[in-house]
This record gives C-alpha cells, sequence and structure tokens, in this order.
C-alpha cells in the first residue's frame, strides 16, 4: 500500500492559505476533496478543503480564514492536474461559496464507471485498490463544529492521500482500453456545473411524486412545504429535520384539519405535534381554501410521440447500445442514455456528416461509436 501523511498541516489562516498556494502551485497533480454540512444546516456550506501531493496533505478550515482566493488560481490553472472522486457536488460548491472554477479535473469516478467497477464509490475503489477502510460514521458528520475530532481529521485526509495513486492506476488502465479520452472529455464538461438557484418557483416544483398529485392536493402540499421550509430556515437546519418527505406527502393526500386527525400520520409524534401542530393545520388549511380557479398546475412537457419508423429506429439503437455495453463491460446509461437515443431516432442522420451535425454526441462517442450507430440506423430491407 502507498505510503499517506500521517499529520496534515490544518490551515486555520490567511498566511496559511498562502503559504499552502504557493507549496501547491509546484505540483502537477493536486488531490482535491471537500466537506459541507448540508445535513445539519439550512444554508449548507464548505467547512472542509483537503489536499494531498505525494508526501504532504492540508487541510483548509474556511470557517476561519473565508479568503481562499490564493487558491484560486491553482484550481483555475490548465496545466496542473486536480484530482477529485465523484466532483460534480464539490465544483458546484466551490463556484458557489468561493467563486472558484477547477480546470484541468480528473473525477476518479467517472473513470471507475468508465472502466465498468460496479462499486465506484471512494470507500469501495480504496478498499479494492488499497485494502484501506474509510469510516463510514464521518460521512454525515456536522463538518461545521469545531473542534475537529482526531477521527474526523483522519477520514478527511484518507479521503485525499490515496486518490493520486488512484488517479494513476485508473489513468493507466483507461489507456490501455483506449478510454481516456472519454473520460476526460466528461470531466471537461464536469467543470462547467453550477448551483441552481431557489428563485420564486414553486416548492412543489422539486418535490418527488408531486407530478401525480391532483390540483388541491398540490395546493396543500405547497402550503405545508412553505411551512416546513420557514421552520428549517428559522432554526437552522435542513427541511427534512422539520418533516421529512414521507410526512409531508401524507399531510397534502389526507389534510388533517385537527389535531386528532394528525394522530397516526407518519412520522407525526408527540413531540413532532407539540412543536409543529398549529403550523401544520394552518398550512393545510390554507391549502384547502384556495380558490379552484387559483389552484396551481404541475407544468407538463407535450412529449411528442414517435411514429412507427422512429419507433423501430430506436429499437434498433438500443439493441446496438446493448450489445456494445455488453462488449465493453460498461452499464449502457454510460454509453448512450435514453435520451440521446430518442434525439438520434428521430433526426435519422444518414451519413457521418448528419450525426456529427445533429449536435447530439459527445466528441468520444462520435469518434468510438458513430460508425456504429449509422449502421443501427440504416433502412432494413
Amino acid at each position: 500500500m502507498p505510503d499517506t501523511p500521517v499529520s496534515p498541516d490544518i490551515i486555520t489562516s490567511a498566511e496559511g492559505v498562502g503559504r499552502l498556494a504557493e507549496r501547491l502551485g509546484g505540483e502537477p497533480i493536486v488531490a482535491c476533496d471537500l466537506e459541507a454540512d448540508s445535513m445539519h444546516h439550512y444554508q449548507e456550506k464548505v467547512c472542509l478543503l483537503q489536499f494531498a501531493v505525494p508526501g504532504y496533505a492540508a487541510i483548509v478550515d474556511p470557517l476561519a480564514t473565508p479568503d481562499l482566493a490564493p487558491l484560486a488560481p491553482l484550481f483555475a490553472d490548465g496545466s496542473r492536474r486536480k484530482v477529485f472522486h465523484g466532483a460534480d457536488y464539490d465544483i458546484r460548491s466551490l463556484h458557489r461559496d468561493f467563486g472558484i472554477e477547477v480546470n484541468n479535473l480528473f473525477d476518479t469516478m467517472i473513470a471507475c464507471q468508465y472502466l465498468g467497477e460496479r462499486e465506484f464509490g471512494l470507500a469501495a475503489a480504496l478498499r479494492k485498490r488499497f485494502g484501506v477502510e474509510l469510516d463510514k460514521q464521518y460521512q454525515r458528520a456536522d463538518w461545521s463544529r469545531r473542534p475537529l475530532s482526531a477521527g474526523m481529521i483522519e477520514y478527511a485526509v484518507k479521503d485525499t492521500t490515496l486518490l493520486i495513486d488512484l488517479y494513476r492506476q485508473l489513468e493507466g488502465e483507461l489507456r490501455e482500453r483506449g478510454r481516456l479520452p472519454w473520460v476526460e472529455e466528461e470531466c471537461v464538461l464536469l467543470t462547467g456545473v453550477r448551483m441552481t438557484q431557489r428563485g420564486d418557483d414553486p416548492l412543489f416544483l422539486r418535490f418527488k411524486g408531486a407530478s401525480r398529485l391532483d390540483r388541491r392536493t398540490l395546493a396543500v402540499l405547497e402550503e405545508v412545504l412553505r411551512f416546513r421550509d420557514r421552520r428549517a430556515r428559522q432554526a437552522d437546519v435542513p427541511p427534512f429535520k422539520i418533516l421529512g418527505t414521507d410526512t409531508v406527502r401524507e399531510l397534502a393526500e389526507k389534510r388533517p384539519r385537527s389535531a386528532a386527525e394528525l394522530v397516526g400520520i407518519t412520522g407525526i409524534t408527540e413531540k413532532v405535534a407539540a412543536r409543529h401542530g398549529e403550523g401544520i393545520l394552518r398550512s393545510v388549511e390554507k391549502g384547502m381554501t384556495v380558490p379552484e380557479r387559483n389552484l396551481p398546475v404541475f407544468p407538463r412537457e407535450e412529449r411528442r410521440r414517435l411514429s412507427g419508423p422512429e419507433e423501430q429506429r430506436l429499437k434498433a439503437l438500443k439493441g446496438w447500445r446493448e450489445e456494445e455495453a455488453a462488449r465493453l463491460g460498461i452499464d449502457m446509461g454510460y454509453l448512450a442514455n435514453n435520451a440521446l437515443l430518442e434525439q438520434l431516432a428521430v433526426a435519422a442522420p444518414r451519413s457521418v456528416g448528419e450525426l456529427a451535425a445533429s449536435g447530439s454526441l459527445r466528441e468520444w462517442q462520435m469518434r468510438e461509436f458513430g460508425p456504429g450507430i449509422l449502421a443501427a440506423l440504416a433502412p432494413r430491407r
């Protein structure tokens, strides 16, 4: 197993951040990770940033020193590779909290997926390749609490100190199989993701299953969600800690009108009823009094019905994808998702030029699978 640093630098000052930026600025590859408090606070925030290079590890505490501007050039530098595992949330969070943009990203989770790994979480990858176990008790820890325990520091360090070794293994395997350009292109696209703002849209638009509810139930659901959101903001906790998803759904569907009718609803314990019962009942009543003409409507995109020939082309493309995915040993969704196949079935390109002009495919998909896609789309006689 590769050697790992035992004691990381814990950086809690602007001067320390500046020194770290200089220290990492000379490294061609830097392993990165972060920890946030989304499970514990209403407005989530980055609470730790971890870095590792061979023989050195550091943890930056942005709660103690929130100005991370000296690190921005490192993240933006396209000549230095930044290695993350499961970078989607990290990329969004770094931009939201610090305005940091990441270039030359390598996501080891994406690499695992394109190598056909069935378990591609970091814990599974480290266990398989290095025999290292991550302590899962810290996955849901409140990283905003101070001081950090020794166990939390050890967990945070392990998240990065083996990432470069993992990256080197995965990069070599991808290169051997000719799939390194696939992952690199996916990583370039990933660097552009950003957090979406809540805005003034109805809360029910982000509630799973809301599209199946009738308009009156949607009105009640919206009022219960607004109540939950207000209480969560006041208590500085995530909304699910006020009322869980199943509880909210049941309240919207059963529409209790009295304290007695709250009894038996999922998640409504005596404590919850005492603390939130009155507010819940008011929100239900408010939803019930919305005039019929003002009831909300869940927006639906009219899905174009495929014609007979389009359905046949889609079936042929799915058959091609299934065969290719089996041959390559990867999940079909990574090869080409259903939305892409449907677009191609409708566009029905007949040549490489038409396929490229459709703008649907990644460059690696076009290069590796363009001929196979065209063959699958070719008219059958």
